[in-house]
């Protein structure tokens, strides 16, 4: 956890002023335990809030100027509200811009702030740097504001900004979890109707281990484009049988199953295999936990990475090597790639008493197997945007 005192420094020392207007907000970066590349396609994820993620402190000015500033990034950004636009040069910065222009076209209105960030969350990690920075925006400059906070809505702002403002074509997951999260908590959304449950983690003698291989990636790479324009190729083949289907998520595996035929391509038939497939793992997943039998969950993680690699091809040799000597490990139930893939992180469900040996004997073989060197977090499961107060 970042030692807030120092951020207030640092604040002031950016700023001028005293910390005492200077108000804190958190938004957790986030972990999918699995249901992977099934959000856009309208289906069940099972995500859950990290306790890490990105701090802002922000205080108000008596002008319109907006002041961005990061602890992570040297470049600072001046603007105002109504100016708001994207400008490459802007860099990071284009984030918090991009949620304030699409709450703006939702009829809210902002002054001038200074603000700073401090973001835990490595970028291009796969564990949501962006959509934590969006919702620590958004959550913030609406309660500085006086304005309603709906975290749905908020969660949906997000989704648009990063579509439309900066370009990457993402699902609702990240946004929606890091907005409605809950502390020992995994949330169970349905992506096409935002229904969704929040089921009980209690994973007793077992810790939540990410991987990050440090091997960057990024999602507006043409690759993730390409998958989802391949499961809509496959959704179109289907209507043939449902011709009123609007999503992969929408058919159970036994009707995929039985009109699988209807797509022609092998390639576009893996790819909808893995999404429908995956959705019920999701389910089995839910129901094992609900069940307390975390073996059962750990061999559906298994699965789902298995698939990720083989149907939906989104690993890489760093990811493939990290889950192959993650489950080498004596007491390690599951693990699997997790995010959009192409790099980014793995998850693992490991024994508390096998956790140092976990990230050595991980750490070691993965080092000496690409040319990458491994970071690792002990996950808990956090809570959703809030104020920091104490």
């Amino acid at each position: 956890m970042a030692n807030l005192n120092s951020l207030q420094t640092q604040f002031t020392d950016l700023y001028g002023g005293s910390p005492a207007e200077i108000r804190v907000f958190f938004a957790p970066g986030r972990v999918n335990l699995i249901g992977e590349h099934t959000d856009y396609n309208g289906g069940y994820v099972f995500p859950a809030a990290l306790t890490f993620g990105t701090f802002m402190l922000i205080r108000k000015r008596s002008d319109d100027t907006i002041r961005l500033s990061s602890t992570n990034f040297e470049l600072q950004v001046d603007f105002t509200f109504k100016d708001a636009k994207y400008e490459e040069a802007h860099d990071w910065a284009n984030y918090p811009k991009s949620i304030l222009v699409h709450l703006g076209k939702r009829g809210f209105t902002f002054g001038g702030y200074d603000v700073l960030f401090h973001g835990e969350i490595p970028n291009g990690a796969g564990l949501s740097s962006s959509a934590s920075i969006h919702l620590a925006t958004a959550y913030g400059f609406m309660t500085m504001e006086g304005h309603p906070i709906d975290r749905t809505q908020l969660a949906l702002a997000a989704q648009e900004a990063e579509n439309q403002f900066m370009g990457v074509n993402c699902g609702i997951m990240d946004q929606f979890v890091i907005a409605n999260g809950k502390k020992d908590r995994a949330v169970l959304l349905m992506c096409s109707t935002l229904e969704y449950e929040l089921v009980p983690f209690v994973a007793k003698g077992y810790k939540i281990v990410v991987g990050n291989t440090n091997k960057r990636r990024g999602l507006v790479d043409s690759e993730y484009n390409a998958r989802r324009a391949q499961c809509e190729q496959a959704v179109e083949d289907l209507r043939a049988a449902f011709p009123d289907l609007k999503f992969l998520g929408e058919l159970t595996l036994e009707q995929f199953n039985a009109n699988a035929h209807l797509i022609k391509d092998v390639i576009v038939l893996m790819r909808a295999r893995h999404v429908v497939e995956e959705i019920d793992r999701v389910l089995q997943s839910v129901e094992a936990l609900k069940g307390n039998d975390l073996v059962r969950f750990g061999q559906m993680m298994i699965g789902s990475g298995v698939s990720l690699r083989d149907l939906y091809e989104v690993t890489c040799k760093e990811l493939d090597v990290m889950v192959e000597e993650a489950l080498k490990v004596e007491g390690v139930l599951g693990a699997r790639m997790t995010g959009a893939g192409f790099g980014g992180c793995t998850v693992s469900l490991v024994r508390d008493d096998m956790v140092d040996t976990f990230i050595s004997q991980v750490g070691k073989a993965y080092s000496e197997r690409t040319d990458f060197t491994a970071d690792f977090y002990v996950a808990d499961i956090g809570d959703g945007v809030t104020e920091v107060t104490a």
